[in-house]
Protein backbone atom coordinates (compact mmCIF):
# COMPACT_ATOMS: atom_id res chain seq x y z
CA UNK A 1 0.00 0.00 0.00
CA UNK A 2 1.21 3.18 -1.03
CA UNK A 3 2.49 5.65 2.06
CA UNK A 4 0.60 9.16 2.26
CA UNK A 5 2.42 11.81 0.64
CA UNK A 6 4.20 14.02 2.98
CA UNK A 7 2.22 17.75 3.97
CA UNK A 8 4.21 20.76 2.44
CA UNK A 9 6.44 22.39 4.40
CA UNK A 10 3.99 25.10 4.01
CA UNK A 11 0.90 23.62 5.03
CA UNK A 12 2.72 22.36 7.78
CA UNK A 13 3.79 25.87 9.10
CA UNK A 14 0.25 26.82 8.78
CA UNK A 15 -1.74 24.10 10.41
CA UNK A 16 1.21 24.80 13.50
CA UNK A 17 -0.25 28.47 13.56
CA UNK A 18 -3.78 27.75 13.49
CA UNK A 19 -3.46 25.19 16.15
CA UNK A 20 -1.73 28.15 18.13
CA UNK A 21 -4.48 30.34 17.51
CA UNK A 22 -6.75 28.09 18.53
CA UNK A 23 -4.91 26.96 21.36
CA UNK A 24 -5.12 30.73 22.42
CA UNK A 25 -8.82 31.29 21.87
CA UNK A 26 -9.69 28.73 24.48
CA UNK A 27 -7.21 29.42 26.73
CA UNK A 28 -8.76 33.11 26.53
CA UNK A 29 -12.07 31.83 27.02
CA UNK A 30 -11.67 30.03 30.13
CA UNK A 31 -12.84 26.95 31.55
CA UNK A 32 -15.89 28.66 33.49
CA UNK A 33 -17.94 31.96 33.21
CA UNK A 34 -19.24 33.29 36.23
CA UNK A 35 -22.71 35.60 36.18
CA UNK A 36 -20.29 37.99 38.55
CA UNK A 37 -23.67 37.56 40.93
CA UNK A 38 -22.66 36.38 44.45
CA UNK A 39 -26.05 34.97 45.38
CA UNK A 40 -26.13 33.22 41.76
CA UNK A 41 -22.83 32.00 41.68
CA UNK A 42 -22.23 30.74 44.89
CA UNK A 43 -24.92 28.30 44.49
CA UNK A 44 -23.61 26.75 41.07
CA UNK A 45 -21.36 24.04 41.60
CA UNK A 46 -18.85 25.03 39.46
CA UNK A 47 -19.08 28.79 40.49
CA UNK A 48 -20.87 29.79 36.86
CA UNK A 49 -21.22 28.36 33.45
CA UNK A 50 -19.21 25.54 32.46
CA UNK A 51 -17.20 26.32 29.06
CA UNK A 52 -16.90 23.04 28.22
CA UNK A 53 -20.36 21.84 28.64
CA UNK A 54 -23.82 21.54 27.45
CA UNK A 55 -26.63 24.34 29.02
CA UNK A 56 -30.52 23.64 28.46
CA UNK A 57 -32.75 27.21 28.77
CA UNK A 58 -36.33 26.87 28.50
CA UNK A 59 -39.00 29.80 28.78
CA UNK A 60 -41.23 29.24 31.63
CA UNK A 61 -44.16 29.35 29.31
CA UNK A 62 -45.06 29.60 25.96
CA UNK A 63 -45.43 33.28 25.96
CA UNK A 64 -44.27 35.70 23.99
CA UNK A 65 -42.79 37.57 26.98
CA UNK A 66 -40.92 34.41 28.67
CA UNK A 67 -39.37 33.07 25.43
CA UNK A 68 -37.87 36.73 24.80
CA UNK A 69 -36.59 36.77 28.27
CA UNK A 70 -35.11 33.16 27.87
CA UNK A 71 -33.59 33.97 24.04
CA UNK A 72 -31.79 37.07 25.67
CA UNK A 73 -30.76 34.92 28.67
CA UNK A 74 -28.97 32.93 26.42
CA UNK A 75 -27.77 35.93 24.07
CA UNK A 76 -26.70 37.30 27.53
CA UNK A 77 -24.55 34.74 28.44
CA UNK A 78 -22.80 34.24 24.74
CA UNK A 79 -22.08 37.59 24.91
CA UNK A 80 -20.14 37.56 27.80
CA UNK A 81 -18.08 34.74 26.39
CA UNK A 82 -17.46 36.63 23.39
CA UNK A 83 -16.70 39.74 24.62
CA UNK A 84 -12.85 39.62 23.39
CA UNK A 85 -11.84 41.27 20.17
CA UNK A 86 -12.72 38.82 17.56
CA UNK A 87 -14.81 35.87 19.03
CA UNK A 88 -17.94 35.02 17.23
CA UNK A 89 -21.05 33.12 18.13
CA UNK A 90 -23.12 30.52 15.85
CA UNK A 91 -26.76 30.64 16.20
CA UNK A 92 -28.20 27.56 15.26
CA UNK A 93 -32.09 27.74 14.24
CA UNK A 94 -34.51 26.60 11.77
CA UNK A 95 -36.74 29.69 11.91
CA UNK A 96 -35.34 32.52 11.65
CA UNK A 97 -37.29 35.01 13.98
CA UNK A 98 -34.37 36.64 16.09
CA UNK A 99 -34.51 40.17 16.88
CA UNK A 100 -31.32 41.97 16.26
CA UNK A 101 -31.81 45.24 18.14
CA UNK A 102 -32.30 43.45 21.36
CA UNK A 103 -29.74 41.09 21.35
CA UNK A 104 -27.38 44.14 20.94
CA UNK A 105 -29.30 45.28 23.81
CA UNK A 106 -27.47 42.48 25.50
CA UNK A 107 -24.31 42.86 24.30
CA UNK A 108 -24.34 40.68 21.47
CA UNK A 109 -23.97 42.69 18.17
CA UNK A 110 -23.81 41.30 14.55
CA UNK A 111 -20.45 41.65 14.42
CA UNK A 112 -19.77 38.55 16.62
CA UNK A 113 -22.53 36.27 15.36
CA UNK A 114 -23.34 33.84 12.88
CA UNK A 115 -26.64 32.44 11.84
CA UNK A 116 -27.33 28.73 10.50
CA UNK A 117 -30.34 27.72 9.39
CA UNK A 118 -31.56 24.34 9.05
CA UNK A 119 -34.87 22.86 7.44
CA UNK A 120 -35.35 21.27 10.98
CA UNK A 121 -34.29 20.25 14.45
CA UNK A 122 -32.04 17.32 13.36
CA UNK A 123 -30.33 19.75 10.48
CA UNK A 124 -29.81 22.14 13.38
CA UNK A 125 -28.79 19.61 15.96
CA UNK A 126 -25.89 17.85 12.69
CA UNK A 127 -24.33 21.63 12.21
CA UNK A 128 -24.14 22.36 15.81
CA UNK A 129 -22.47 19.40 16.66
CA UNK A 130 -19.97 20.34 13.70
CA UNK A 131 -19.57 23.54 15.11
CA UNK A 132 -19.18 22.62 18.70
CA UNK A 133 -16.06 20.15 17.30
CA UNK A 134 -14.82 22.48 15.05
CA UNK A 135 -13.78 24.67 18.43
CA UNK A 136 -12.74 27.73 17.36
CA UNK A 137 -16.30 29.55 18.55
CA UNK A 138 -16.51 31.33 21.67
CA UNK A 139 -20.30 29.97 22.48
CA UNK A 140 -22.95 28.19 20.21
CA UNK A 141 -26.84 28.68 20.41
CA UNK A 142 -29.15 26.63 18.94
CA UNK A 143 -32.91 26.61 19.03
CA UNK A 144 -35.15 23.36 19.13
CA UNK A 145 -38.33 21.89 19.69
CA UNK A 146 -36.91 18.59 20.17
CA UNK A 147 -33.57 17.00 21.64
CA UNK A 148 -33.93 13.33 23.03
CA UNK A 149 -31.42 11.78 25.88
CA UNK A 150 -28.81 10.47 22.90
CA UNK A 151 -28.61 14.28 20.74
CA UNK A 152 -27.83 15.57 24.14
CA UNK A 153 -24.98 12.86 24.52
CA UNK A 154 -23.38 13.89 21.49
CA UNK A 155 -23.56 17.98 22.18
CA UNK A 156 -22.44 17.36 25.42
CA UNK A 157 -19.61 15.28 24.40
CA UNK A 158 -18.48 18.04 21.23
CA UNK A 159 -18.90 20.37 23.97
CA UNK A 160 -16.46 18.69 25.53
CA UNK A 161 -14.24 17.32 22.64
CA UNK A 162 -14.49 21.27 21.42
CA UNK A 163 -14.02 23.17 24.51
CA UNK A 164 -16.88 25.23 23.62
CA UNK A 165 -19.58 26.34 25.69
CA UNK A 166 -23.16 24.83 24.15
CA UNK A 167 -26.41 26.51 24.86
CA UNK A 168 -29.61 24.45 23.72
CA UNK A 169 -33.06 26.71 24.07
CA UNK A 170 -35.54 24.14 23.85
CA UNK A 171 -39.12 25.87 22.64
CA UNK A 172 -42.21 24.86 23.71
CA UNK A 173 -43.66 22.17 21.45
CA UNK A 174 -47.13 22.45 23.69
CA UNK A 175 -48.53 25.37 25.82
CA UNK A 176 -49.02 22.82 28.62
CA UNK A 177 -45.53 20.87 28.53
CA UNK A 178 -42.49 22.39 29.92
CA UNK A 179 -39.34 21.00 27.43
CA UNK A 180 -37.51 20.33 30.54
CA UNK A 181 -39.93 16.67 31.46
CA UNK A 182 -37.42 14.63 29.39
CA UNK A 183 -34.12 13.43 30.36
CA UNK A 184 -30.89 15.17 29.28
CA UNK A 185 -27.51 15.08 29.68
CA UNK A 186 -26.90 18.63 30.22
CA UNK A 187 -24.61 19.60 32.62
CA UNK A 188 -27.13 22.64 33.86
CA UNK A 189 -31.00 23.26 33.16
CA UNK A 190 -32.46 26.74 33.10
CA UNK A 191 -36.12 27.64 33.12
CA UNK A 192 -36.80 31.58 32.92
CA UNK A 193 -39.73 34.05 32.58
CA UNK A 194 -40.81 37.45 33.66
CA UNK A 195 -41.32 38.79 36.80
CA UNK A 196 -42.44 42.70 37.98
CA UNK A 197 -40.05 44.88 37.43
CA UNK A 198 -38.69 46.96 40.81
CA UNK A 199 -40.02 50.59 41.47
CA UNK A 200 -37.17 52.45 39.42
CA UNK A 201 -35.17 55.11 41.50
CA UNK A 202 -36.34 57.74 39.32
CA UNK A 203 -39.92 58.19 37.59
CA UNK A 204 -40.23 55.73 34.39
CA UNK A 205 -39.88 52.24 33.17
CA UNK A 206 -38.06 49.95 35.85
CA UNK A 207 -35.53 47.70 34.51
CA UNK A 208 -36.66 44.39 33.09
CA UNK A 209 -36.88 41.61 36.22
CA UNK A 210 -36.64 37.84 35.25
CA UNK A 211 -37.09 34.84 37.15
CA UNK A 212 -33.77 33.03 37.05
CA UNK A 213 -34.42 28.92 37.57
CA UNK A 214 -31.64 26.65 37.39
CA UNK A 215 -33.56 23.29 38.19
CA UNK A 216 -30.91 21.18 37.70
CA UNK A 217 -27.03 20.78 37.73
CA UNK A 218 -24.36 18.19 38.32
CA UNK A 219 -22.74 18.34 41.80
CA UNK A 220 -25.55 20.94 42.52
CA UNK A 221 -28.99 21.45 43.99
CA UNK A 222 -31.84 23.21 42.13
CA UNK A 223 -32.45 26.96 43.22
CA UNK A 224 -34.34 30.18 42.04
CA UNK A 225 -33.63 33.80 42.21
CA UNK A 226 -35.34 36.89 40.51
CA UNK A 227 -32.55 39.35 39.26
CA UNK A 228 -32.18 42.35 36.51
CA UNK A 229 -32.71 41.61 33.26
CA UNK A 230 -28.87 41.68 31.17
CA UNK A 231 -27.38 44.98 30.45
CA UNK A 232 -25.71 45.85 27.43
CA UNK A 233 -22.87 43.61 28.51
CA UNK A 234 -24.92 40.45 28.70
CA UNK A 235 -24.43 41.00 32.74
CA UNK A 236 -26.93 39.98 35.20
CA UNK A 237 -27.60 42.12 38.15
CA UNK A 238 -29.41 41.86 42.14
CA UNK A 239 -29.20 45.57 43.34
CA UNK A 240 -32.18 45.55 45.47
CA UNK A 241 -29.86 44.30 48.22
CA UNK A 242 -28.05 47.27 48.31
CA UNK A 243 -29.95 50.06 46.54
CA UNK A 244 -32.77 52.06 48.23
CA UNK A 245 -34.91 51.58 45.29
CA UNK A 246 -38.28 53.46 46.54
CA UNK A 247 -40.17 55.13 44.00
CA UNK A 248 -39.62 58.63 43.76
CA UNK A 249 -42.87 60.66 44.27
CA UNK A 250 -44.59 62.26 41.48
CA UNK A 251 -47.54 64.30 40.69
CA UNK A 252 -49.69 65.49 43.68
CA UNK A 253 -47.55 63.51 46.09
CA UNK A 254 -44.72 65.47 45.33
CA UNK A 255 -45.90 69.32 44.92
CA UNK A 256 -47.32 68.33 48.49
CA UNK A 257 -43.96 67.52 49.51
Amino acid sequence: MPQPAALPAVSRKKLATLRAELAGVRSLRGPVLPFDVPMLDDRMAAGGVDGAGLHEIVAASSRLGDDAAASLFAAGIAARFASKPGFTVLWALSRFDLYAPGLEQVGLGPSQLLYAQGKNDQEVLAVTEDALRDGSLACVIAEVKAADTTATRRLQLAASDGKTPMLLYRRHRSRDQCPLTTNSSAMTRWRIGCVPSLPPLHPGVGRPRWSVELVRQRGGNPFSLDLDACDDKGSLSNPSLSVDRTAAPTGAASRAA
